[in-house]
């Protein structure tokens, strides 16, 4: 008996039949269709090596707002994971949320606190405490990360700090870039 591929086998008289059409003609068309899959090789490359110049092995946790110019600087160390103050010349960001307004600290220079901020800050706390709250060898570290522009004058960044102490964050982190390696450093 011959090898023969499978498939629908009516008997013979259907196959030119009025019925069917002639749908069912040997030979007429072959259902299989090449697939070419060098293209979507090349295209998965392309994202893998795309993927793998994007991640970071340090665990780089700044993210650079493009407003803001940081300071250069000399020495430094590896920033950490921890809240991010953005200080730019219109607001204060406290991780990618809008707390205040420049034009309006500037307006009340009577006191050194920004409520706001002690505010966020407050709900980043007790934040990391709830997440942490199984693991009792993690203790609290206070660390916050202060990204300021360099055009911003002393009076905000201190009233930044104030309530950044004010609100529990003792260890302040200021973001700078290297001045060799261009890369964000804590000073």
């Amino acid at each position: 008996m011959a090898i023969v591929e499978p498939g629908k086998r009516p008997a013979r008289r259907f196959e030119r039949s009025r019925i069917l059409g002639g749908k069912l003609r040997r030979g007429r068309r072959d259902t299989n269709a090449e697939l070419n899959v060098v293209p979507m090789v090349d295209m998965m490359t392309m994202l893998v090596i795309f993927l793998l110049q994007q991640f970071s092995a340090t665990g780089e946790v700044l993210y650079m707002q493009k407003d803001i110019r940081l300071p250069d600087a000399r020495h430094g160390q590896t920033i950490e994971i921890a809240p991010t103050v953005a200080i730019s010349a219109a607001q204060i960001v406290v991780t990618g949320q809008k707390v205040a307004d420049l034009a309006d600290l500037d307006r009340d220079p009577g006191y050194l606190d920004v409520p706001a901020l002690e505010e966020r800050l407050r709900d980043e706390k007790k934040r990391w405490e709830f997440i942490h709250q199984a693991d009792p060898d993690r203790k609290w570290d206070g660390i916050v990360n202060i990204q300021a522009d360099r055009r911003i004058p002393f009076r905000i960044v201190k009233r930044v700090m104030y309530s950044c102490g004010v609100a529990g964050y003792a260890n302040l982190n200021f973001a700078a870039l290297d001045a060799g390696k261009e890369a964000a450093t804590a000073r």
